[in-house]
């Protein structure tokens, strides 16, 4: 394993390919994402000796069909998917990997070998990677004081629970993130994340127009201490299948991690080496 950089992606890589045709509709999509309980699809070319060429994400859905308006019983996955596919070869490392996701602002890679798609690596793998390592940036952070006071958001976007969903895909669209906190009466009582919205709402065909945020949102809330250590958390999001956690202090909420803060942390801190190697 590298000293810093995590180990080498073929490691942590899953090498099962979910692939759809490109006429696909949205809501089909997203029934087999929910289904098998993935956060991509890629994308296959009308010509079978090419391969995938674009891949479309839970993000994707939620910002270009349902922010937009679109209907996703017709809209078909060719129009919102990204092509060309962003990827990275096997024997580079999770360093690498985590640098090429945080500039490049996306949650996924296609991992190649001899220029042939062979696996999907994740941010949730690179989290697993720097978290399990036995030294790197996740260990320095552990020495501290109350990491993750350093690396949540203590801003945060809300929503009323009675809002649309296309509200809420307009506000993550908007602000750019992938998740909101639900208020009822003055408090905050839930989450919604771009995973409730396609699992929850696209998925089951509910009308984004006049489904209320209520119906798919997360309750109660899954919350660390702020004095836990980087670890925990990521243990607690593995355990439960989640991105987000909201970090609480005497038992208020004073900010909200994500998996995807954890990893931007690793490639600030690690950046300087990450260009020295490149």
């Amino acid at each position: 394993m590298d000293e810093h950089g995590g180990g080498a992606v073929k490691g942590f890589m899953h090498r099962y390919l979910e692939v759809i045709p490109q006429d696909t509709t949205v809501t089909a999509a997203a029934e087999r994402m929910s289904a098998r309980r993935i956060g991509c699809l890629l994308v296959e070319s009308d010509d079978p000796k090419r391969g995938p060429f674009g891949i479309m994400t839970e993000t994707d859905l939620v910002r270009k069909v349902l922010a937009k308006g679109l209907d996703p019983t017709v809209t078909t996955v060719d129009r919102v998917m990204v092509s060309p596919i962003l990827t990275i070869a096997e024997d580079r490392s999770m360093l690498d990997a985590s640098q090429l996701m945080e500039a490049n602002h996306v949650r996924h890679l296609c991992v190649v070998e001899a220029g042939e798609i062979v696996g999907i690596m994740s941010v949730r793998d690179l989290v697993r990677s720097f978290v399990d390592a036995e030294s790197g940036p996740v260990c320095e952070l552990d020495k501290v004081y109350r990491p993750l006071s350093v690396l949540m958001a203590t801003t945060f976007a809300t929503i009323h629970s009675d809002g649309s969903l296309l509200d809420a895909a307009q506000l993550m669209s908007e602000k750019r993130i992938g998740s909101l906190l639900t208020i009822e009466a003055g408090e905050i009582v839930g989450i919604v994340t771009e995973r409730d919205v396609v699992r929850k709402g696209l998925a089951s065909n509910r009308d984004a127009g006049s489904t209320h945020v209520s119906a798919v949102m997360s309750s109660p809330l899954l919350s660390i201490d702020v004095n836990r250590t980087i670890r925990d958390a990521s243990k607690a999001m593995a355990d439960q299948g989640v991105r987000h956690l909201t970090v609480t202090e005497n038992g208020k909420i004073v900010g909200v991690l994500s998996v995807r803060d954890l990893v931007k942390m690793v490639s600030v801190r690690d950046r300087p080496r990450f260009l020295g190697r490149a």
